[in-house]
């Protein structure tokens, strides 16, 4: 196996576990990451999914080079990569990408699919695919100018450039950077205080934000309309201003 899934506190962790090539993903791993998710998505357990890599040197550094020599039209058509990184965004819960150190190619490609990403002091972030023939296509051209801006986006796929924590901190590439050593805590901690929130809210949240970049205003509105009626007929929202007004923690059920 070449990924490590751990559960605990109602947080999933999934971890890109090929250290002797920096993450790097290839075949195997990307249909075993699929595999897992698929697992999550049906496991209520699972309330939030941090990915991240081991070690510190590389979160994902990218596609293995090897196969990419030898991919052919079709293998481009097929999008191996580009479905992994679908899959992380229509997660159908909140996903934080915890990046320890080399995110570049399809690894910052799979960071731009979490709802979230935080960054260790020593990430490094780019999408350098214009250098080998090819362009970013696990969704880096389109999620990448929708986080950062189209004039960003641009700069660091043409240019091919790498940059540190404290520019995609700048740039709002990630929302945090922490100390090396507590990459996985702070992940961990944002975890929780997203577990704080309605879980059927926090879910019908991320469906209305995820539109918000692929349909037109109207349409988004209406959604986000829809989602709030659900929201208005649930148990949570009973139990969110019962326990608001009686000063006390809500039990949420996600009903």
């Amino acid at each position: 196996m070449s990924i490590r899934v751990d559960l605990s506190e109602s947080i999933a962790t999934l971890t890109i576990d090929r250290p002797a090539v920096k993450n790097a993903l290839n075949r195997e791993t990307v249909e075993e990451c699929l595999e897992a998710l698929a697992e999550l998505a049906g496991n209520d357990e699972a309330s939030v999914v941090i990915l991240t890599g081991s070690g510190e040197s590389a979160f994902v550094s990218g596609s293995d080079i090897n196969e990419i020599r030898e991919r052919t039209r079709d293998d481009g058509l097929a999008a191996m990569a580009s479905s992994l990184c679908s899959a992380v965004d229509h997660f159908p819960r909140p996903t934080i990408a915890a990046v320890n150190g080399y995110a570049l190619g399809g690894g910052c490609e799979l960071a731009l699919a979490c709802d979230v990403r935080i960054a260790s002091e020593t990430a490094k972030f780019g999408q350098p695919e214009l250098g080998l023939g090819i362009i970013p296509a696990a969704g880096g051209t389109q999620r990448l100018p929708r986080i950062v801006g189209l004039g960003w986006a641009k700069h660091l796929v043409l240019t091919g450039e790498i940059i540190d924590a404290k520019q995609a901190l700048a740039i709002g590439l990630v929302t945090m950077v922490t100390p090396a050593g507590q990459l996985m805590v702070r992940a961990r901690e944002l975890a929780k205080k997203i577990l704080r929130q309605g879980p059927l809210a926090a879910r019908l949240a991320k469906v209305a934000l995820n539109a918000s970049a692929r349909v037109d205003l109207d349409s988004g509105l209406l959604l986000e309309t829809l989602a709030q009626a659900i929201c208005y007929a649930s148990e949570d929202k009973q139990e969110g201003a019962t326990a608001f007004l009686e000063k006390r923690k809500p039990k949420f059920t996600g009903k």
